[in-house]
């Protein structure tokens, strides 16, 4: 979930049992125990069956914090988890990790997390084959069909039509305004009405920046806030045959780009900037409408930012459907090869992914109940079984119980369109867009110079 916000300033390697930081004390029975019978008979012992360890590897601690909770759950899983926690800090995660996965032996990870970013390389790319497919630990379509998984998280999971990773999160987009600025403008703030306000397609939510314009709003804070739902819209991703391909919908990217910065429809700044969080708090050059992002943006970065703003948001579902963000899991192949480890690796793994009981992960997840008497933040699952009977009113939106619009906006996600090089690619391209908004470059030149960089930089020639 917070995988953006993951990045520290140094590498932090945890081998230690979860268990024991905790404060779990799931340790094992006395070894020998005397039996009645004659003394001339050798006493009887009942030793310990001994503790099956779990290597867990994540680029952050949410996945290993999990496992206090699991055994809180399960409190006869004779399992205990040795965790390692490697910041995406410096691209140091996934040399680390690969280098584990090739080593193999008994201190290989048995379950290990990618993100979004990079998650196609672990499914479906180079290191794929280190992962076991979710059928050979049991785990099977029909549980996921049942759980009502996201099919986009499905999607980016699988090769060649066998499932080896999901999240336990579902990121589907939505967007994101402010209440008291629908009112003024559109005469209401309900989220039904917005919807049809902003979109379905650009055109309509650009006839909704000039009206925004008129009455001295931006409809959103820069355009980085429209290119995530251009990204992942777009039919086809940015390496097709081998070759860098610029998919029309991504190329369009620089002619909205361009339409925002000179109708003035938006402040110009850069996400995760401070002139960007500015505009949460409405504290920006001008009023801004709204932003695009799943729940963990509702969450975890405008909750921090949008002071006095706090209960003028709602959302709506979004002019194109699209995700941002995410976390897989996904277990060693060789874990599956010890009918013990096998059994205890899925258990886990299906208590995080596939559980929609109200003791499994994701209930907790979604209610904000992972802590015993706290009410904790409140997320975008990956069960629409989950959601659905949950509770997703958060103060922030007003009230608004929020799993009704992510639940339509998980469904309408595509995970088709992504490449194990989008995180390199997407940093190159939005570089030349900006220039080219900016009056630096001309179209065509900024498009020539992003496939040169391309080619440069990762030896991909343009179809």
């Amino acid at each position: 979930m917070k995988r953006f916000l993951a990045a520290t300033t140094a590498i932090i390697l945890l081998t230690s049992v979860l268990a024991a930081c905790s404060g779990n004390t799931n340790s094992p029975k006395n070894g020998a125990t005397n039996q009645p019978g004659s003394s001339s008979e050798p006493a009887a012992t009942d030793k310990p069956k001994e503790k099956v360890t779990i290597n867990l590897w994540s680029f952050t601690d949410e996945i290993p914090n999990m496992t206090t909770k699991y055994l809180q759950a399960h409190p006869d899983a004779n399992v205990e988890f040795k965790t390692t926690v490697i910041a995406t800090t410096d691209g140091a995660y996934q040399p680390a990790l690969d280098q584990a996965l090739a080593s193999g032996g008994k201190d290989a990870p048995d379950i290990y997390a990618a993100e979004a970013a990079f998650v196609l390389k672990y499914t479906q790319g180079d290191a794929a084959d280190y992962a076991a497919n979710y059928a050979d630990l049991g785990l099977d379509d029909q549980m996921v069909k049942d759980a009502g998984i996201a099919q986009y998280s499905v999607d980016i999971g699988s090769k060649d039509g066998q499932l080896k990773g999901l999240a336990y999160q579902a990121t589907g987009g939505a967007f994101i305004y402010r209440r008291s600025i629908a009112k003024e403008v559109f005469g209401t703030d309900d989220s039904a009405a917005i919807k049809n306000e902003v979109g379905p397609g650009w055109d309509k939510f650009f006839d909704a920046a000039a009206k925004l314009k008129a009455k001295g709003y931006g409809i959103v804070s820069g355009d980085g806030d429209i290119w995530h739902p251009i990204e992942n819209s777009s039919d086809a991703g940015w390496i097709v045959d081998g070759k860098l391909n610029v998919d029309p919908k991504r190329e369009q990217f620089l002619d909205l780009s361009k339409k925002l910065k000179d109708n003035g429809y938006h402040n110009d700044t850069q996400d995760w900037t401070e002139a960007w969080y500015a505009d949460m708090s409405g504290t920006g050059k001008q009023p801004i409408f709204g932003f695009f992002g799943p729940a963990w943006l509702i969450n975890y970065v405008m909750n921090g930012q949008v002071k006095d703003t706090n209960g003028d948001w709602a959302v709506t579902e979004p002019p194109t459907g699209f995700f941002w963000g995410g976390t897989w899991l996904l277990a060693n192949k060789d874990a599956a090869k010890n009918d013990a480890k096998k059994a205890a690796v899925a258990d886990f793994i299906k208590w995080i992914t596939l559980d929609t009981s109200e003791t499994g992960l994701q209930y907790y997840w979604a209610n904000g109940t992972m802590k015993d008497g706290e009410q904790g933040t409140k997320d975008s699952v990956a069960s629409s079984v989950v959601m659905s009977k949950s509770n997703g009113e958060v103060a922030l939106l007003g009230g608004q119980n929020m799993f009704d619009v992510f639940v339509p906006a998980n469904a309408n996600a595509s995970g088709k369109n992504l490449t194990q090089y989008d995180e390199s690619i997407n940093i190159l391209w939005r570089g030349q867009v900006r220039e080219y908004t900016a009056g630096n470059k001309s179209r065509e030149q900024a498009l020539a110079d992003f496939k040169q960089q391309v080619k440069d930089q990762l030896g991909i020639d343009s179809k």
